[in-house]
């Protein structure tokens, strides 16, 4: 049985992200409505305990309304480690066939990116802030922590949008669109941006 850390968070990062192509194709083998909030709630707890052990997990002291999970380059051996942890957990708590169709997709995805982005660069993989507190101006505030530490540290962070209203949120926080594909799996266009690190 999958045990919470950040449940209520990872309510509110579903709320934020459940009509992303992403999410709905990742979870299209499961059936139910509630099956699928629910198996979709497990992903961005497992997401943000990942980010804790790998990566960056930021998570706002003035409010609990949001969060934002960044990857960053690690050794191969705990990269391995990572990967089988995240195949393992996706295998066991959402099923065999989103496990297929997850790989599927990052698959595509990173291959694009590693044409595109240096292998230091951090990634913003999953950011997101509960709807009813959204245009508040709380969301720049989940990544701008995080982009004053790779400015320190000279480091271009760079991330993926399924969504083409989140554009001109992003480029008000530095990014540029650099790429854009069709995935083929979610037959969806999504963008690649790109930060290079303020001087």
């Amino acid at each position: 049985m999958y045990i919470f850390k950040y449940k209520p968070l990872a309510e509110a990062l579903y709320g934020a992200l459940e009509n992303d192509p992403f999410y709905i194709t990742l979870l299209s083998s499961i059936s139910g409505e509630t099956e699928k909030r629910n198996a979709l709630i497990k992903y961005m707890d497992y997401s943000m305990t990942e980010a804790e052990q790998y990566g960056i997990l930021y998570l706002p002291t003035e409010h609990n309304h949001g969060a934002s999970i960044w990857s960053k380059p690690i050794n191969a051996d705990l990269e391995l480690i990572k990967q089988q942890q995240k195949k393992a957990f996706l295998k066991d708590e959402l099923g065999k066939d989103a496990l297929n169709t997850y790989t599927q997709i990052t698959g595509f995805m990173a291959s694009k990116a590693d044409e595109l982005v240096t292998a230091d660069s951090w990634y913003l993989s999953i950011v997101g802030l509960k709807p009813e507190f959204q245009g508040k101006g709380l969301g720049s505030g989940l990544i701008k922590p995080v982009l004053a530490e790779t400015d320190k540290l000279s480091l271009t962070t760079y991330l993926e949008t399924f969504t083409p209203a989140n554009i001109s949120f992003y480029k008000r926080i530095g990014y540029e669109t650099i790429a854009s594909f069709i995935e083929p799996v979610t037959n969806a266009e999504y963008w690649v941006m790109s930060r290079k690190p303020s001087l």
